[in-house]
């Protein structure tokens, strides 16, 4: 396909994209339960701390441990729209809790492992919640700050007994294997599905408020920027804390039928031992952050025959020596793309369009993505301005709804017809997108401004 062909058929794919958003929509029932009509079909492999153990799950166990859990939570008597701070390893309990939740429309704050007792606490408070689900490792620090939490009210574990503390599996022996639909209040696509906090760069971490509609967004990053579909074995490293985790192990790909494969490393990265897991396991489609790249190609990759076809980064722009490395290694390139916490996947490098190196690509389909000043007027080719989304026509359904409780976040960030998403780039004459960086990480220096990776 020559380069004029590539560039046709992705204005092709653009142009005739439309999004469709049904009033109704329930992750857990919707796309979960439906994949369970095959009851072999897997959604999930859960590798242990060495790599060699796995725990498999198909879309029907999911189906039925996510009922049992909607059924504890209906016991305890949380209902939808109360909210729950799980702070979980990468562990199948992870899914089953988060997906429970979705169909009883109750609403999960996924957390860090690496939060201390304060960032619990202001979590806590911030959104009133009623329950914190996590593991051992941080009942301490729960425990800290409990009686400065008065909206808490349960307390559960998912690998111990404690006292003060339910416990996750022995609730779960007590809870039905159905949930009837019909017997459970429904969730339309603008009521609230799931808080993310962002990292706080500047001051106290705002609540990214997503609806229940944020899944369908993310059929555009798995089905365009990942390049998946039901027969892939799925790896995204990440953190079950962050937004990247929905974007790369949950949503997405399981609306296309991708399985996905998990780690559980709580210690220290293993560089060998996640490529020897890639190799056992046969992954298909792989997506990692610049610096596992960067340690990645610090081995002999001649030793590790991957069945790798599609590989991705974001975050930060790759250096051209580990995309020349592994792609000697693997044959493959390294496809960056963007979004944030607020958004799903709404830049993307894709096979079948030319890459420049450095680029962050071009808007996704559904995503209307521009350059413009902070008046809202668009700029020109190669001038630098703020990476926004236009919403003029229709507002994508991965949108984030608001900050929940912070007026000034939403004033700031939602003017006229845009979403600014507080970065700053610029658009070649190609149409290429190239990220600088946070707005308020632009230093000034001699009269130059110069983004964080310069």
């Amino acid at each position: 396909m020559t380069s004029t062909e590539k560039k046709d058929r992705y204005e092709l794919l653009y142009k005739n994209f439309k999004w469709s958003v049904p009033e109704y929509y329930n992750f857990g029932f919707d796309v979960v339960d439906q994949w369970a009509e095959d009851r072999t079909k897997l959604a999930l492999i859960s590798l242990d701390e060495s790599g060699e153990n796995a725990k498999y799950h198909t879309f029907y166990d999911l189906k039925v441990l996510s009922n049992q859990f909607a059924n504890v939570l209906k016991n305890l008597g949380i209902k939808k729209g109360d909210r729950v701070l799980v702070i979980l390893q990468s562990i199948p309990e992870w899914y089953i809790a988060l997906i429970g939740m979705f169909k009883l429309g109750v609403v999960p704050m996924p957390g860090t492992v690496l939060l201390t007792s304060r960032d619990i606490e202001y979590r806590l408070n911030r959104a009133e919640a009623c329950m914190v689900l996590t593991d051992l490792d941080h009942a301490e620090s729960v425990e800290l700050v409990l009686d400065k939490c008065p909206t808490v009210s349960h307390l559960m574990l998912v690998d111990a007994h404690r006292e003060g503390w339910l416990n996750f599996y022995e609730e779960m022996k007590k809870a039905p294997r159905e949930l009837n639909r019909d017997e459970v209040e429904p969730t339309r696509s603008t009521d609230p599905m799931i808080i993310y906090f962002t990292s706080g760069t500047t001051g106290h971490p705002k609540m990214v408020l997503h609806t229940h509609s944020y899944p369908l967004g993310h059929e555009v990053t798995a089905r365009f920027a990942q390049g998946l579909t039901k027969c892939d074995l799925h790896w995204t490293v990440s953190e079950t804390g962050w937004a990247k985790a929905a974007w790369g192990k949950l949503f997405g790909q399981m609306i296309v039928g991708a399985a996905i494969i998990q780690w559980e490393t709580p210690g220290r990265f293993d560089p060998d031992g996640l490529l020897k897991a890639m190799e056992r396991y046969g992954v298909t489609t792989f997506c990692a952050p610049p610096t596992v790249y960067r340690m990645l190609i610090q081995l002999d990759l001649s030793k590790y025959n991957l069945k790798l076809r599609h590989c991705m980064s974001a975050g930060e722009p790759l250096n051209p020596e580990v995309i020349r490395v592994w792609k000697k290694a693997f044959g493959l390139e390294i496809y960056d793309f963007y979004g944030q916490t607020e958004t799903v996947c709404v830049l993307s490098n894709y096979p079948f369009m030319p890459i420049k190196y450095g680029s962050v690509g071009k808007p996704t389909p559904g995503h209307d993505v521009r350059i413009v000043d902070d008046e809202g007027n668009e700029l020109g080719p190669n001038e630098e301005g703020n990476i926004a989304l236009y919403l003029g026509k229709e507002r994508p359904p991965g949108l984030f709804k608001e900050y929940w409780k912070d007026p000034e976040a939403m004033a700031e960030a939602f003017r006229g017809d845009y979403y600014y998403t507080g970065d700053r780039g610029y658009k070649d004459e190609d149409g290429y997108f190239w990220f600088v960086g946070r707005a308020d990480d632009i230093i000034k220096s001699s009269g130059y401004r110069i983004g964080p990776f310069e």
